[in-house]
């Protein structure tokens, strides 16, 4: 099964990003975790770091500033992945179903 959301949500009062999943499973992000695991080169440390799975751990990272936290749009990338844009300008994690699994600690596969 390709596990794929149904519906995603943010609720910026909450800070959470919530995503309904087809097989029924339902997901809530803190933003500033999201921030945290932020997929991207920049983030990870180098192309090299990228691709590493994620774990719910992961969104215990604090953020770094009140901004960086702070989501202003989250938008599609094809039919694999979402791409959150930030307060402080970054905008280059792209985060797939599969990696978003992992972060919530539900299975990929």
């Amino acid at each position: 099964m390709a596990y794929r959301p149904k519906r995603i949500t943010a609720s910026r009062s909450r800070g959470i990003l919530v995503v309904e999943w087809n097989d029924g499973e339902h997901s809530e992000y803190p933003l500033t975790g999201l921030r945290a695991a932020c997929p991207c080169a920049e983030c990870r440390g180098g192309h090299e770091n990228m691709g590493a799975p994620g774990s719910p751990e992961m969104l215990k990272l604090p953020a770094a500033g009140e901004q960086a936290s702070e989501l202003v749009s989250v938008d599609m990338v094809g039919n694999y992945a979402i791409q959150l844009s930030w307060k402080d300008g970054h905008s280059f994690g792209i985060y797939t179903w599969s990696y978003l699994r992992e972060l919530a600690g539900l299975s990929s596969a």
